[in-house]
């Protein structure tokens, strides 16, 4: 997609006063989904997508996360990539952060939802999974045995009734007997009409409050913000990120990562490279510098 860069004439004479600089190109919104899109399936993310980052920031671009990741795994990030948007999108759309004057950030907008009549839903054809509970705060309730890594560090550990009746911005399952294909014949079995939910790479159920999708958290930001819809740029892999990019490529940009798989693919309009040949980088230096 082409974009005009927006330049203000350099003479000045009338005035006496010195050109002024060139004004910055127009403003785009630039939403990274993390995990297989900014960062590697290690946990790296490469020099050159760093600066791929930086540099779309520093010509005047709008760059944010917008991520199934909570909080706590989220706004660390924001340091290693040398960036400071003004806001972030965690839990795949339920929860959206604004940075503070203090360089902090700050809930200013959270969706949540029962969840115990998904949680007892799943069960009943799960009796073997490990469930997971994020409330409002951002803290983490986990049943069964989850993969160690930074969520189930930071969360507690509790019988499985502990989880009903919790004001959830999401619920997370996972079924390390169930394949892939089995897992999501499951899930559609299940009808989960109240709840949007997803599904991850491995046999990952990822559910949010009904309607809540990092589309709809991006639109809201989008509309704080005044981008118009043809400057909104989206970058994502994963089956959590097909709302966010039909919504990016219905006017402006939804990129899609070379390993995603089909499903995924048909809701951009554009390809870049996979995650291991940085694609993503290769994206965001085709934005207006």
């Amino acid at each position: 997609m082409s974009s005009s860069r927006g330049f203000v004439d350099g003479s000045d004479a009338a005035s006496g006063r010195d050109a002024p600089a060139p004004a910055r190109v127009k403003r785009w919104l630039v939403a990274l989904d993390i995990d297989g899109t900014t960062m590697r399936e290690d946990g790296v993310i490469t020099d050159t997508v760093m600066q791929a980052v930086r540099d779309a920031e520093a010509a005047g671009h709008e760059v944010m996360l917008s991520t199934g990741r909570s909080e706590g795994m989220t706004v660390p990030l924001l340091e290693q990539l040398g960036i400071q948007p003004q806001y972030l999108v965690c839990a795949n759309g339920a929860l959206t952060l604004k940075r503070t004057a203090d360089g902090a950030y700050e809930r200013v907008h959270v969706e949540t939802f029962d969840p115990t009549e998904v949680l007892q839903t799943i069960r009943g054809a799960l009796q073997n999974g490990a469930y997971g509970v994020e409330d409002e705060t951002g803290h983490y309730l986990l049943s069964g045995d989850f993969p160690d890594d930074t969520m189930t560090a930071s969360g507690d550990h509790v019988d499985f009734a502990q989880l009903l009746n919790v004001r959830a911005t999401r619920v997370v399952v996972i079924s390390p007997e169930h394949g892939l294909e089995e897992f999501l014949q499951i899930v559609d079995r299940m009808g989960l009409h109240k709840v949007s939910y997803t599904v991850g790479w491995t046999a990952w159920l990822d559910i949010a409050p009904e309607g809540v999708t990092k589309a709809t958290a991006m639109e809201r930001v989008r509309e704080w913000l005044d981008i118009p819809r043809s400057r909104v740029f989206a970058a994502g892999d994963g089956r959590n990120d097909i709302d966010m990019l039909r919504w990016a490529s219905t006017s402006g940009r939804g990129v899609v990562m070379g390993q995603a798989p089909d499903d995924v693919v048909d809701a951009g309009n554009e390809m870049t490279g996979g995650v291991t040949d940085d694609g993503l980088a290769a994206a965001l230096d085709t934005l207006p510098r």
